[in-house]
This record gives C-alpha cells, sequence and structure tokens, in this order.
C-alpha cells in the first residue's frame, strides 16, 4: 500500500499559505486604512490594484532569494561532502555507521547499513543521513516563487473584490469581515493539509490579521483627520 505523509507538501504548502496570507491580509489593510483616510471610492480601489502588483512581484521576489540562497548553501554543502568521500571514504562510512549507531542500530547493523547505502549511492546517504538534505526538503526557488506569487494575487483579489462591490459607507468593515472569514477558512485548510491542529490554525490567523487591520485602519483615521 502506498502511503502518504503530510510532510510531503511542504515546499509548496508553505510559500502558498504565505502567498496567500499576505494578500489577504496587506491589501485588506492597506485599503482599510485608505478608506478610513476618507478617500474617494476609486482611491481606495486603485490603492488596492496598486498594493496586489507589488506585493505579488516582492514576494517572489524575496522567496526566490531566500530559497535560492538555501539552494546555493545546499550545493555547497554537497560539493563539500563530495570531496570527504573522494578523499576519504572509510573515514566517511564509519562517519555514517556513527549516525545510525546514535539513532539506535547496534555497531555492526550500523556498519552493515552504512555499507550498503553508500555502495549504492554515497552522496545520497550523507546528503539525507549527515546534512539532512533531500528529495522533500531540497529548495526549488521558481517553484517556490511562483507558487508565492500566484497565492498572493489569489488572496488579494479578494478584498479587491469587495473595495469594487460594497457600498462606500460600509467598505472598510465589508472587507475586514470577508477578509477574516477567508483568512480563517485559509488557516483551516493549511492546519488540516499540514496535520497540524484545526482550532489553533485558525485563531492564530485570524487574531494577528485582525490586529494588523486594526491598526491600518487607526492611522488612516488618524492621518485622514490632521491632513483634512
Amino acid at each position: 500500500m502506498k502511503e502518504s505523509h503530510k510532510i510531503k507538501h511542504i515546499g509548496w504548502l508553505r510559500a502558498a499559505v504565505l502567498g496567500a496570507n499576505d494578500g489577504i491580509v496587506s491589501t485588506a489593510s492597506l485599503v482599510i486604512g485608505v478608506a478610513a483616510s476618507q478617500a474617494a471610492h476609486g482611491s481606495v480601489l486603485i490603492a488596492g490594484v496598486a498594493g496586489l502588483v507589488s506585493g505579488s512581484m516582492a514576494m517572489a521576489t524575496g522567496e526566490y532569494v531566500s530559497v535560492s540562497s538555501q539552494a546555493d548553501t545546499e550545493r555547497a554543502a554537497l560539493n563539500e561532502e563530495s570531496v570527504e568521500l573522494a578523499l576519504d571514504t572509510p573515514g566517511e562510512r564509519r562517519e555514517l555507521a556513527a549516525i545510525y549507531v546514535r539513532r539506535g542500530l547496534d555497531l555492526a547493523l550500523a556498519r552493515q547499513v552504512a555499507d550498503k547505502l553508500m555502495s549504492h549511492d554515497a552522496l545520497g546517504a550523507h546528503a539525507r543521513d549527515e546534512l539532512g538534505i533531500s528529495e522533500i526538503t531540497t529548495a526549488r526557488p521558481l517553484q517556490a516563487a511562483g507558487a508565492s506569487a500566484l497565492s498572493f494575487v489569489i488572496g488579494a483579489a479578494l478584498p479587491i473584490a469587495v473595495v469594487a462591490l460594497a457600498p462606500p459607507q460600509v467598505l472598510a468593515p465589508a472587507v475586514a469581515a470577508v477578509a477574516l472569514l477567508a483568512l480563517a477558512l485559509l488557516g483551516g485548510l493549511a492546519a488540516k493539509t499540514g496535520g497540524a491542529k484545526l482550532l489553533a490554525g485558525v485563531i492564530r490567523v485570524t487574531f494577528w490579521s485582525a490586529l494588523a487591520m486594526a491598526m491600518t485602519y487607526g492611522v488612516g483615521a488618524l492621518l485622514g483627520t490632521s491632513i483634512s
């Protein structure tokens, strides 16, 4: 029977959830703050669209740079390990066996496992068991950047749609209500997909998002009053 573990989703799930959360929270907070300053409806909508474009590009750029740095570090570690394997194969075999002993195998079995794995794929064995680099966790910059940007756009489109459809007099509360509901659903979905506690995920994302929107509303109202 083929097993399916939650951990295999960690790469794209992290980037997608972060992007969608950021898209909803930052764009909703932005338009709520602008609306609180008594700006015209059209200005609020323009601010939301500008936030969507700039935010999605910032997410993609930041994720690409961050994950590329991780990928560079992984490549450097693998190159170093490859050199060590070429220069001191017996020593690397003993090192691998020692790792298995620390994990609970007796020395004889640990040596046998190390010999078998190194005869099959020495670098792969050391990458996985010594360096902690595997197919599941390896860095993929373009995948992470694309997932972040796309999910940010999807998330940001929601408060912008509310701005376009809601009456100006209830714009801020309407955006806040829809955004918090979507964030609660997203937090629950992320928790369920990742195998985490559902309620904790929902509470965490809605609390901090509500705080962000309240703060930007306050700033917008304060600046709008002082400027006018």
